[in-house]
């Protein structure tokens, strides 16, 4: 990343997607696709603070994982607080310091997928940085739209399945053996 400036960089992640279809007779009510994209931006003396948004037409379902803030190269031993505002369950705006970061005795710190609803904005407090912040964009879609080839593939699943029964027949008596 350039020193000064905040970057999000997007890098698709394809280890994460996957489709989910109807399995035998249960079925799942909708196709759903699960991207990741990779995440990460810096705080320093010049950019104090990176707002991380999505569009408001978007239906999919947005989650900020995070995963690591740590001190780059540069920083000096000084307390580097970074806050995250954020919305509660109320929607009401709310700042928690979620790490206390300085070089001689914590550079770094694990924030263990610590998930967050955008949008979400990542503050450097006090300290000059920089700091990095990484983590995954996770994207949950779910297509109500079912293609024909999709309805034409199930409706011949549901014939074969119907053609491969065979129907039970009675036993056949046997004559005595002599």
């Amino acid at each position: 990343m350039a020193a000064g400036t905040a970057a999000a960089l997007a890098f698709l992640s394809r280890e994460s997607r996957a489709r989910v279809k109807g399995i035998g007779s249960l079925r799942a009510p909708a196709p759903v696709t699960m991207d990741s994209f990779f995440f990460g931006c810096e705080l320093n003396g010049g950019t104090r603070s990176f707002t991380f948004k999505v569009e408001e037409e978007d239906d999919a379902e947005h989650v900020l994982a995070l995963t690591m803030l740590c001190l780059t190269e540069g920083a000096k031993d000084e307390c580097n607080v970074v806050e995250v505002v954020a919305q509660n369950h109320d929607h009401q705006e709310i700042a928690v310091p979620v790490a206390n970061l300085k070089l001689s005795c914590q550079p770094m710190l694990s924030l263990d997928d610590f998930q967050l609803q955008p949008p979400v904005t990542f503050r450097l407090k006090s300290g000059s940085g920089p700091v990095c912040i990484t983590g995954r964009h996770q994207i949950v879609t779910i297509s109500n739209d079912i293609s024909e080839e999709e309805e034409e593939s199930e409706e011949e699943d549901s014939e074969d399945g119907e053609a491969e029964l065979c129907p039970v027949l009675p036993a056949k008596k046997q004559r005595g053996r002599r």
